[in-house]
């Protein structure tokens, strides 16, 4: 038997994580093991598809993200965290007129 893969988000719990900031979402994906990289992306932005060497963590912490994998299409919204399993073809975009600060983190 064949299971589906599908797009899992964790989302930013402020009761727990505290209020979203760039320091912060740092501070929780240090805490999950993961080296992180910050990186902004004006409106616009676009990335075919594409996969990585190792497994990541995509993370978002303003602005909005389209983000495409397994043939699901979400919008990844502020506090939005994904885990992108390595060697999977993805693609994204940022949609808006916001930029978004993403973390890339990997173990």
């Amino acid at each position: 038997m064949t299971l589906n893969s599908k797009i899992k988000i964790e989302k930013w719990d402020p009761n727990v994580d505290g209020i979203l900031t760039v320091e912060n979402m740092e501070k929780k994906l240090e805490k999950q093991g993961y080296t992180c990289t910050q990186y902004e992306f004006s409106p616009g932005t676009n990335f075919p598809d594409h996969t990585h060497a190792v497994s990541k963590k995509d993370s978002i912490v303003s602005g909005k993200f389209q983000f495409c994998m397994f043939g699901e299409t979400v919008i990844l919204e502020p506090g939005d965290m994904v885990d992108v399993p390595k060697h999977t073809i993805h693609n994204a975009k940022v949609v808006g007129n916001e930029p978004v600060i993403f973390f890339d983190a990997t173990k």
